[in-house]
């Protein structure tokens, strides 16, 4: 196979058109062998990405195309010479493209290496993207094209109509223009010779028709004014770009590695490898993922999932990079490797949500791309008609002509989707909700149905004491409880390892030695207990016994109605306690219920349980449709006979039996805590810290996103039809065509960044 150096290939296809290109140092673009990640300082917004896209159109058969307007990178699978096209079609369309690295087809660890590879070189590749770099470089120029074009406009009307004076006027103004409109002019001129009409071609022609006709004072305050607005809602957009990759910071670089003589080395988290035994001490974060080690105390999981509330950890728990060690010191293994930290995959899995686009999206570049050319017509026939329909002079009419123009620009109409998703996807993240794409935010408030797995999901998904009914007679609770307690905690049965924990937890006595112990498949536990032979057994092993009364079958009818595992104690002649173990339900399911009804939405419980239990849980959490027991193929054909019947259907749940209904529901939300690794690849949205109330939460921020998106298209839209009107009919001039425009967009922009918001509490 022939292998590309992708150094000779941007370059040489890149001579014509761009000039030389800044390529990296070698060693981080080794010969690619899956994807490309190319930098592109000068795409700015959504518009230009939609450039790059329809660039590379005629190419296609791009295995990946996925853009990241926060680093403005583009990651092409491309090698050879696809990628010698895909790097002259970017050049033709008047954009610079640098290639910065490439990572291994496929994923894993090398892949998560030149991802870090590839963020490594954006952060330090020169460009305006970090705020302090535009501070020094290039805030300043745009002041001064500023004062510039203040200063023609102060000429202008000041000084006398002379040569010397009018030579002055339009050499300030033609300074002032180069200043602020290089960027503009160098694409606006690429997309002319391209025949495509967007953002900066419209600019270019209005500034530079302005200029032709002597208007060089307005012509120079339009670009300045322009290139001013397009700075600030630069900076406002990046604000809902990087709203999530802020949480890249929260995990530390550097952490205390234990060494084979037992020290300790400050060591960056970078070349800490899996297995390691890293030492975190109160108020640190922690800087990988990992299991605990030794020690116990609470820890502060809110940076990834969410939950407000310290979660306490101990000997074999799991605890995540970035989330922070609140009470005492911890010694942790160490998973993963610090690129592939759950932090790191939240984060990659956002970003690479915002680089594809929402329906809305899509729509509005469509309609932006029919729009541009019908209005720039409209502004061709208004300068040609006008002066023999309205009696207007010809220079009267191109100066209208150049109005429509600038007011024209589809700046706010094509920004105002990408803002608006970007800040509902940070949002989401914040609370602890993963949404995978646009279209999942944007499809939630569709939902009729959500069908909602029992254990793990409605449930905690591990067995619990719920009962302990002592019926001896010659002996006390406290007594009967201690052998309960002996028996149960020699078992490794989850349900007597449940017994075991309630009973300890309630304060349960000291053990006693248990003699002849002994487990009886199908049955339970017995053992010698001071010499009497006792057993911990299930209701049939009893009944086998005659042990049975009518008043103790009607208890264990009770509970078993409630859906509880009963479990009994008993002597060889009486039975002395009735121990209830269940799945309790979660504390939150019932409000997330509830809240789903308030929303219109219907909850369904599908389940491999049997039909007690699943309806006792489904009565407790308020959900009225229960069915079960489902294998998988079965919940699969639930949810298909719910999305034929009801419209559309969302899953919930956390195993591997839920993904097939997972990945065929509408909507698939994994619960991430609790929940396996094939759940969360097949869920289509999230939930990390496993609080059900995050599915109304989602569905809240669907709807409001919506009407975001409506309120920002009808936005732009609206201010540029009364513009376009006063422009053709009355008397706008350049400078309310550039505040109609870009007042337009800084409005979309921070409207849609209202999402970022924090929802309203609920009671």
């Amino acid at each position: 196979m022939n292998k590309t150096n992708p150094s000779h290939t941007a370059s040489a296809a890149c001579t014509d058109g761009c000039g030389d290109l800044a390529i990296s140092e070698p060693s981080a673009v080794a010969e690619p062998t899956g994807t490309v990640t190319l930098r592109i300082a000068n795409m700015d917004c959504a518009s230009e990405e939609s450039e790059i896209r329809r660039a590379l159109e005629p190419i296609g058969d791009l295995d990946t195309l996925r853009f990241d307007l926060g680093r403005r990178t583009l990651s092409l699978g491309a090698q050879g010479a696809r990628l010698d096209q895909a790097m002259a079609a970017i050049c033709k369309a008047g954009f610079q493209p640098e290639v910065i690295g490439t990572s291994a087809a496929g994923t894993g660890e090398g892949g998560a290496q030149g991802d870090a590879s590839v963020a490594a070189h954006a952060q330090v590749a020169p460009s305006l993207d970090s705020p302090r770099m535009w501070m020094r470089e290039g805030l300043p120029r745009l002041v001064l094209a500023l004062v510039l074009a203040i200063g023609a406009e102060g000429l202008a009307f000041f000084a006398p109509s002379a040569l010397p004076w009018d030579i002055a006027k339009m050499a300030v103004a033609a300074v002032a223009i180069f200043l602020a409109g290089f960027g503009t002019y160098r694409k606006g001129f690429a997309a002319l010779r391209a025949g495509r009409l967007n953002i900066n071609a419209l600019m270019t022609v209005a500034v530079t028709g302005a200029f032709v006709i002597g208007q060089w004072p307005e012509a120079a305050m339009v670009m300045a004014l322009y290139a001013i607005a397009e700075a600030i809602e630069a900076r406002a957009v990046d604000r809902a770009r990087n709203a999530i990759r802020g949480l890249l910071a929260l995990a530390p670089e550097q952490a205390d590695v234990r060494q084979a003589n037992g020290s300790w080395t400050r060591t960056a988290a970078k070349g800490i490898p899996v297995g390691s035994i890293v030492r975190v001490r109160p108020g640190e974060r922690f800087a990988l993922d990992g299991v605990v080690f030794l020690g116990s105390g609470a820890v502060d999981q809110a940076a990834v999932t969410g939950e407000s509330i310290p979660v306490d950890k101990g000997p074999g728990d799991e605890v995540f990079a970035g989330t922070i060690n609140a009470a005492s010191e911890l010694q942790i293994q160490t998973t993963a490797p610090a690129g592939n930290t759950l932090l790191a995959r939240i984060i990659q899995a956002v970003e690479q949500a915002q680089g594809s686009r929402a329906p809305t999206q899509r729509f509005v570049d469509r309609f932006a791309s029919i729009y541009t050319p019908a209005v720039f017509v409209l502004a061709v026939l208004v300068a040609a008609l006008t002066p023999w329909l309205m009696d207007w002079t010809w220079m009267q009419a191109v100066y209208k002509a150049l109005v429509i123009l600038v007011i024209a620009c589809p700046c706010a109409l094509v920004i105002s989707t990408p803002v608006t998703v970007v800040s509902g996807l940070a949002a989401a993240a914040r609370r602890g909700v993963l949404i995978k794409g646009g279209v999942y935010l944007e499809e939630a408030r569709k939902l009729k149905v959500v069908a909602l797995d029992k254990t793990g999901t409605l449930t905690e998904g591990k067995p619990a004491l719920v009962a302990f009914d002592s019926v001896a007679t010659t002996r006390s609770e406290a007594i009967v409880r201690g052998l309960a307690l002996s028996l149960s905690a020699r078992s490794d049965h989850p349900v007597s390892k449940a017994i075991a924990a309630g009973l300890l937890a309630a304060g349960g006595s000291e053990e006693s030695p248990v003699d002849d112990f002994a487990a009886l498949p199908g049955r339970g536990v017995r053992g010698l207990i001071g010499g009497e032979l006792l057993t911990l057994a299930n209701h049939r092993w009893v009944e086998e016994k005659g042990l049975c009364s009518v008043e103790l079958e009607g208890r264990l009818a009770e509970h078993e109605r409630q859906g509880r595992t009963v479990t009994l104690l008993a002597s060889e002649h009486e039975v002395l306690a009735l121990v209830a173990v269940a799945d309790r339900i979660k504390s939150t399911s019932r409000q997330a219920v509830q809240e789903l009804l308030d929303l219109g939405v219907i909850p369904v419980m599908l389940t491999g349980d049997n039909a007690t239990t699943a309806k006792a849980i489904g009565q407790q959490a308020g959900i009225d449709e229960v069915r079960g027991p489902l294998l998988p193929d079965e919940k699969l054909n639930a949810i298909q006979e719910l999305q034929r019947t009801r419209g559309m259907t969302a899953m919930t749940g956390d195993g591997i039996n839920d993904a097939p209904a997972l990945a065929k529901a509408d909507i698939g939300f994994a619960m991430g805590g609790a929940g396996t690794h094939t759940a969360m690849e097949a869920a289509d949205i999230v939930v990390m810290n496993d609080d059900l109330r995050r599915l109304p939460e989602s569905i809240r921020l669907s709807k409001r996103a919506h009407a975001v998106l409506v309120q920002n298209i009808t936005l732009a839209l609206g201010i540029k039809a009364v513009f376009l009107v006063l422009a053709v009919f009355g008397n706008a001039s350049m400078w309310m065509a550039v505040f109609a425009d870009m007042g337009a967009s800084l409005l979309v922009v921070f409207n849609g960044l209202r999402l970022l918001r924090p929802e309203a509490r609920r009671p």
